[in-house]
């Protein structure tokens, strides 16, 4: 291994993203390529494997060779080969690990494996100073909404997370429910801006007295509720009695502005309950769901009162991207923890359990 600092290419293919990204030394990002699929899924109001996984297969070759590009660099140059290749979408997730197989193959370089969940915790370290451990964790997306208590990178343990809903599935049902289109949930954020957030009052869910674990699904059926009404009749007859087309604008962004107050609180409460548990003084964030302006705001004004290290994620690094990925392959290349061919796609993470 070279003593310079490392130059690592991420690839990036769990859900509906096609990503590559250069970093250099795990903070240094060169390069940064996202080729985005809402186009695609537009129309299904949700994200269709089948559709992603061919899609990444049709843009992996043309991305890759953008961050290169990008990156100022040859192949012969880079470090390591980097991959995504758990948890997500089992379709998709292939088409990254076989790309980073082969290219680590046909150019000789080390071969690392990435958990994607453990690199939107990294994801706010990127052009940022190193932390300092221990550390609590928090990831927030359309499909993962949990805590972790973190020693380091490599040991990392699960204190709660959602038992239904995940918090951006939350807010895209809340999207479909007052009929914003899709994507969701920046365009309830954006709606929401225009609103009272104390227009409504919506619950916020903390579950027993001691847990970390969090809940959205009554926070989503409150909101059903006061937009559309309880259903009239049972069963399969069962209709509501209104919909979103009757709200006024106005109406429309308060319900907004209301939702995102309840959500954002649920995280925060829960996040002062950790920190009253576990004696740290920092916090990691990362996923989509923090580039969401009011959990921004909540989170710093709570880092600020605690005197936390808080890291939030750049706007460009919160959804998902290749940057996390070779950031945190960067920890893993300096001790020497490469992957071998059998490195193997997992629609699961690994994280211990509380």
């Amino acid at each position: 291994m070279s003593q310079r600092e490392p130059l690592i290419l991420g690839i990036e293919s769990s859900c509906d993203e096609t990503a590559a990204a250069v970093v250099r030394g795990g903070r240094e990002v060169l390069s940064n390529i996202i080729a985005t699929q809402h186009e695609l899924h537009e129309p299904y109001a949700g994200v269709v494997p089948e559709i992603a996984s061919r899609a990444h297969i049709e843009r992996i070759l043309p991305t890759i060779r953008e961050a290169v590009r990008e990156a100022g660099l040859r192949y012969e140059e880079i470090d390591a080969i980097a991959v995504g290749h758990r948890p997500g979408l089992i379709g998709s997730l292939l088409v990254g690990v076989s790309a980073a197989k082969a290219l680590a193959w046909s150019l000789d370089k080390p071969l690392i494996g990435v958990d994607h969940i453990h690199a939107h915790l990294y994801a706010g370290l990127l052009e940022d100073e190193p932390v300092t451990f221990p550390a609590l964790g928090l990831v927030v997306s359309g499909g993962h909404t949990s805590l972790f208590l973190m020693k380091d990178f490599e040991r990392i343990r699960v204190l709660g997370r959602t038992i239904d809903d995940a918090i951006g599935e939350a807010y895209d049902k809340a999207a479909t429910i007052l009929q914003l289109g899709y994507p969701g949930g920046p365009r309830l954020d954006k709606l929401a801006q225009l609103g009272d957030d104390e227009a409504y009052e919506l619950p916020v869910s903390m579950l027993e007295r001691n847990s970390l674990d969090f809940s959205f699904s009554g926070l989503k059926t409150a909101l059903l509720y006061a937009v559309c009404g309880k259903p009239e009749g049972r069963g399969s007859s069962a209709r509501m009695p209104r919909d979103a087309s009757s709200l006024s604008d106005l109406e429309k962004a308060d319900f907004a502005a209301s939702f995102q107050r309840a959500a954002a609180q649920a995280i925060v409460r829960k996040l002062r309950r950790a920190f009253k548990q576990h004696k740290v003084k920092t916090l990691l964030t990362g996923g989509g769901v923090t580039a969401n302006s009011r959990l921004r705001h909540e989170l710093e004004q709570m880092a600020a009162q605690r005197g936390l290290d808080l890291r939030l994620p750049r706007m460009e690094f919160c959804l998902d991207n290749a940057a996390m990925i070779a950031g945190l392959a960067a920890e893993r290349y300096r001790a020497g923890a490469f992957d071998d061919w059998t490195l193997a796609a997992s629609p699961r993470s690994e994280t211990v359990s509380s």
